[in-house]
């Protein structure tokens, strides 16, 4: 008989949390895995933010602080970015956002 994969053993190693253990193991089908387990349907804004902060990781090596994500939010929306953000991730940056973008948990945390 045949049956669907178990998309858990697709995934990552993660920690009890739910984070990756490897922030290099993330790719976008990880993403989508994660945005479903948290019932968020990814758009072009979520792609704009995970890539963002992907990109400020592989730079930086840090995990991209709430108020650089909303900066670059800001670029594009205006004022209303700070809003957008948790609209896009109504569980908080470091719930959601972090999660779906391969991060590890951030241990101390400014949420901008």
């Amino acid at each position: 008989m045949n049956q669907a994969p178990d998309l858990a053993i697709l995934m990552p190693e993660r920690d009890v949390e739910g984070y990756l253990i490897e922030p290099a193991d993330w790719n976008e089908d990880v993403a989508k895995a994660l945005a479903q387990e948290e019932n968020i349907q990814l758009d072009g804004d979520h792609w704009d933010v995970i890539r963002f902060m992907r990109d400020y990781f592989e730079e930086h090596q840090v995990i991209a602080d709430a108020r650089f994500v909303i900066r670059h939010l800001a670029e594009r929306m205006g004022k209303d970015a700070r809003k957008k953000l948790f609209e896009l991730f109504p569980y908080g940056y470091v719930k959601q956002a972090c999660m779906i973008a391969g991060m590890r948990r951030p241990r101390a945390w400014s949420t901008g």
